[in-house]
């Protein structure tokens, strides 16, 4: 493990999916300790997208925004996380890649097991397209992303969007992603003690989500047979991370069915350890999204 991270382990709250309302509670008081990020360069709004239900959402659009977006996915197992929680990620990625991000509130398992997050997602991403002009947005140039739950949230969206012919979607940037509920890697069959995220949490967080459903590939979109089609990817993995496999796994395969990836492997890093931002690990890793988003929607493509 890189020795900046490992110093903060120690430190780090154990947490239980099994207590959703206790895991909410400690995750929204980390992310209150996390230093505040630099919002002068930035219009950050609250708005409500109109679906059944409606969903909360939080725009964060800088000032040399040239109509490039994306529509961000929080993390959290499909339990936690929320506008709040995620501010500082969203303002920073904003800021550092001068894209509109647009922070969804979606609603979380297991009080709202799948579709619901999901179809919270894809009427978030339905709508920015749909009222990308009135928004000051390209619709030409959106992406989808996100992190852990959030980044697999992302990944589906854009199997949708391809299965049904649009939004179009400019570019997949997915961050340690949660794409499999089957586990059978062996990132996920070893990892049962890794800091912050284990096997254990993450088959906690997958019962959540499925509710006792079977899975399909809008909910776990490894399961996906045919990956042509889907749009240009980024995929970054953490080494110690129970999802790292899973994630690798399903670059080569969009690679296999042709689409253009990128995939970046962080040795010594675990699943959600960016969030230490003292390390220098954690600054090239949220340097290199931002600068990945970016390159995607450079205009023009």
């Amino acid at each position: 493990m890189d020795p900046e991270l490992e110093a903060f382990v120690p430190f780090f709250p154990r947490t239980d999916l099994t207590d959703p309302a206790a895991a909410r509670a400690g995750l929204a008081a980390l992310a209150a300790a996390v230093p505040a990020p630099d919002t002068a360069d930035l219009d950050v709004e609250d708005r409500t997208v109109p679906a059944d239900p409606d969903v909360p959402v939080r725009i964060y659009r800088p000032r040399h925004a040239d109509g490039g977006a994306i529509v961000w996915l929080h993390g959290g197992g499909f339990v936690m996380g929320d506008l709040d929680t995620e501010h500082p990620w969203a303002a920073r990625i904003a800021a550092a890649s001068d894209a509109v991000v647009i922070s969804v509130g979606y609603r979380l398992a297991p009080e709202h097991p799948f579709p619901a997050a999901f179809d919270d997602a894809w009427a978030v991403l339905t709508w920015a397209a749909g009222h990308a002009e009135r928004l000051g947005l390209d619709p030409e140039r959106i992406a989808v992303g996100g992190h852990s739950a959030g980044g697999g949230i992302a990944a589906a969206l854009a199997l949708r969007a391809r299965d049904r012919g649009g939004p179009a979607i400019r570019f997949q940037l997915l961050n340690q992603p949660g794409l499999d509920d089957r586990q059978e890697t062996w990132s996920q069959r070893r990892f049962t003690d890794t800091p912050w995220f284990d096997r254990g949490k993450a088959a906690t967080a997958w019962r959540h989500y499925l509710g006792g459903r079977p899975a399909g590939p809008y909910a776990a979109p490894a399961r996906a047979v045919d990956l042509a089609g889907l749009p240009p990817a980024y995929v970054a993995t953490a080494e110690l991370d129970p999802n790292r496999d899973e994630d690798i796994d399903y670059a080569l395969r969009l690679l296999r069915a042709g689409v253009p990836v990128e995939l970046h492997h962080w040795p010594g890093t675990f699943h959600g350890s960016q969030a230490i931002l003292s390390a220098a690990v954690s600054q090239r890793q949220n340097a290199e999204l931002a600068a990945a988003l970016r390159r995607a929607l450079a205009h023009p493509y």
